[in-house]
């Protein structure tokens, strides 16, 4: 693809590509250019350094989210839908959190998200600083349940559930470690035990914390806002 036939989006759509892929240490303007048949220095014309491209690149996705009307569903259902939603973005793109977190990755993705966001929970009767702390706890719930289960501790832990003859001998021995820390503590040699006994894997049990955290968070509101009227 010759220099003159980029553009900017169709840049950032392939960065997107690449990220999915590789993850960000796997983002490089040289392997952009070759993806693209093109040199490295018509990537750096069209959107900068490779810092703006992952903003740009963290800005593009957030648009693939589908906002409630809420209005029609009320508050607390277009609140679950959000964090979801939100959920669903950060598996997708696995870079998503680091990015979000390391640079000031703010754009008009993000900020029609953020717009549905204070809307729900205004709808809800936040107001003031409640607002804002409204629409920031539960993302930053969100948020820190995708970098748990995006990192690579997460995939020990999914390695975890295998049988020892499949797992790498490092990693039979961290597991071993692990075991005879929590061996000193009951609840928690308890809790490690049960889990197992459920045989949960470790997926399983992301998707059941992760349902109980959205629930217990709009529980709290709720009750929040409840206490606030019986005040009044």
């Amino acid at each position: 693809m010759a220099r003159e036939t980029l553009n900017r989006e169709q840049i950032v759509r392939a960065a997107i590509e690449l990220l999915d892929a590789e993850g960000i240490d796997g983002l490089s303007m040289r392997k952009l250019g070759q993806k693209l048949g093109s040199a490295a220095t018509a990537m750096y014309w069209h959107v900068g350094n490779k810092e703006n491209l992952l903003i740009l690149a963290a800005d593009e996705v957030w648009s693939e989210i589908t906002l409630p009307d809420v209005p029609a569903v009320g508050w607390r259902p277009a609140a679950r839908e959000l964090m979801y939603a939100v959920r669903g973005l950060c598996d997708r793109h696995r870079w998503l959190v680091r990015v979000i977190t390391t640079y000031y990755a703010a754009g008009e993705g993000m900020a029609r998200f953020q717009e549905c966001a204070y809307e729900t929970f205004d709808a809800a009767g936040f107001r003031d600083a409640d607002l804002d702390w409204a629409v920031s706890t539960p993302f930053m719930f969100v948020t820190g349940m995708a970098f748990m289960s995006g990192s690579e501790v997460a995939g020990i832990k999914e390695r975890a559930d295998q049988e020892p003859a499949e797992q790498p001998e490092k990693e039979v021995e961290a597991i071993a470690r692990i075991n005879a820390v929590a061996a000193k503590y009951p609840r928690l040699s308890a809790s490690i035990k049960a889990q197992a006994q459920r045989g949960q894997g470790f997926t399983e049990q992301v998707d059941e914390v992760f349902a109980f955290g959205v629930e217990t968070i709009l529980d709290g509101l709720a009750a929040r806002l409840a206490a606030r009227s019986d005040a009044v």
